[in-house]
């Protein structure tokens, strides 16, 4: 008899949630995202990547101790996502946000390299962190060494993000499992709809259910 592993779980129901690349000056986060369109209720979801600034925070403790760690401040972000009721893969919903102000994204920017060549876009926009981050109004203090850093692992953070992408989110377990803790996020957005009629409330129903069995708010 072959004993599972404890830490052998599900593969649908397993997975981290939060993928970071952390860099002297920036980090790289990737994850899956689920988004609901508060003008007519498509369902999108796919590979989000965002740009943040990482804060210099003050060294603490011995020479051993372990240090804080803050990347907070979004500069730039990455939504290759598919319309859940559009061509699996087809990246009909792509797009990116070229700047923030403050915590808040800038419109929604579109570019056809973003739908036909999603990995090959980002994969470059990436060998150019710099370039990224001047766009969106941020110049980092050593910007050739964070190119050169963040551009070598490019190719590992792409594998990532495409790990993440609509294609490997097979179901709606799957997708509030690896965004439930952006659980509130959704309920804003649910709470927003214009046309809540147009709602595919079964597609949504693991964000709709109050509590489930075993865990508490």
């Amino acid at each position: 008899m072959v004993r599972q592993s404890p830490c052998e779980t599900v593969p649908e129901r397993s997975s981290l949630v939060l993928h970071a690349f952390v860099y002297n000056e920036v980090a790289v986060l990737v994850r899956h995202w689920f988004e609901v369109s508060l003008e007519d209720s498509h369902l999108e979801h796919g590979a989000r990547i965002e740009l943040r600034l990482r804060a210099q925070e003050p060294r603490r403790g011995s020479e051993s101790a372990a240090q804080r760690i803050v990347a907070d401040q979004p500069v730039w972000r990455a939504d290759l996502f598919d319309r859940i009721d559009g061509v699996p893969g087809g990246f009909e919903a792509a797009h990116f946000h070229p700047r923030f102000l403050g915590v808040e994204p800038s419109e929604r920017h579109w570019a056809d390299e973003v739908k036909t060549a999603p990995w090959e876009w980002l994969r470059e926009r990436l060998c150019d962190v710099a370039g990224i981050a001047a766009t969106g109004g941020v110049r980092l203090r050593d910007p050739g060494v964070e190119r050169e850093q963040v551009g070598a692992d490019a190719a590992a953070i792409v594998a990532v993000a495409q790990s993440r992408a609509a294609m490997h989110c097979r179901s709606k377990e799957q997708c509030y499992a690896w965004t439930r803790d952006a659980e509130k996020s959704v309920h804003l957005m649910l709470d927003g709809l214009a046309r809540p009629d147009l709602l595919d409330r079964d597609r949504v129903s693991p964000w709709l259910q109050p509590q489930r069995a075993g865990e508490t708010r």
